[in-house]
């Protein structure tokens, strides 16, 4: 009897190149992220005491730090809730500018190089030590050079703000939820500009790789660039979608103000048990957010082979 040889298919040999590529990180997941995370937990339901000579106690207390986090917290749901308002506000502006920076920069023009450069200078610039600098230019900034520009803005709009035309549109019938969505992006449009960065490279990477032939054919067939853009462009770049929206997401919650009352919470208060509550809900409802917005984009993202 001759022993049958057992060929991988062609999807099974895919998936253990898959599986081999994302091996290293998920060997550091298992050894460094996964033990924290355990660790967080038992802090989280624990009374941690540092002990003079090194080293810590715990305390089991059960939900107790839960339940001080959202009933006797002064500024906890209040952050929470804000910096999950800014995430959804945030995440789509920051995925279309990308795409729309995207194609401008994808285009052959003198310069290009620069423009790219330019726009990628931002994820350069949000290292620490800059930050700090700009921070300290800016606040030498206050008074002066900044007021006199507000000063000369006020001046030539005739001393008409935001809130008139934000009174205007309401006039108009446009619905109060889009015009705080709209105001609140334009607000913070330079922040939006500073988070695309990594996004429009994705995104250039992404149009670079769409076949030259799916367009020729789309031009033969008489298709303007309005149904080229929803028919070949758009379907061909829905997985880097779903990649920028992980990314985008996650990036907008290491740099939210949840994290930063953590990190105070542990580190100044010492008090490491509220700290880690803090850490864990937050983590918690930003994973809720990527599975039901990546599981919304994936049952209509195109796969191409």
């Amino acid at each position: 009897m001759k022993t049958k040889k057992k060929f991988l298919t062609l999807t099974r040999k895919r998936s253990m190149v898959g599986f081999l590529f994302i091996l290293p990180w998920l060997i550091g997941f298992i050894w460094f992220y996964a033990r924290s995370l355990v660790m967080s937990v038992q802090f989280s339901l624990s009374d941690l005491t540092v002990n003079t000579g090194g080293g810590y106690t715990l305390e089991f207390v059960g939900l107790d730090n839960f339940i001080y986090a959202f009933r006797v917290h002064a500024s906890y749901k209040q952050v929470l809730t804000t910096s999950i308002g800014n995430m959804l506000i945030d995440v789509p502006l920051i995925t279309f500018f990308s795409l729309f920076m995207a194609m401008l920069l994808n285009q052959k023009f003198k310069g290009r190089t620069l423009v790219r450069a330019i726009f990628f200078l931002p994820v350069i610039l949000n290292s620490g030590a800059i930050v700090d600098a700009m921070d300290l230019a800016r606040s030498m900034m206050s008074g002066g050079i900044t007021s006199a520009s507000a000063e000369m803005a006020a001046e030539a709009s005739g001393g008409v703000g935001i809130a008139y035309y934000i009174q205007m549109f309401s006039s108009l019938g446009i619905p109060q939820v889009l015009i705080e969505y709209v105001s609140g992006a334009v607000s913070r449009i330079s922040d939006i500009v500073n988070a695309s960065g990594v996004q429009i490279i994705i995104f250039i990477a992404a149009l670079q790789s769409i076949p030259s032939s799916f367009y020729e054919v789309a031009k033969m067939e008489g298709a303007t660039a309005y149904e080229t853009f929803w028919k070949v462009t758009f379907p061909m770049v829905m997985p880097h979608i779903v990649t920028n929206v992980v990314y985008t997401v996650v990036d907008s919650f290491t740099n939210s103000e949840v994290v930063d009352l953590a990190y105070t919470t542990a580190f100044t208060d010492m008090n490491y048990g509220l700290s880690s509550v803090f850490s864990l809900c937050s983590t918690a409802i930003t994973c809720l957010i990527l599975v039901l917005v990546c599981g919304f984009i994936q049952k209509r993202t195109f796969y191409y082979n």
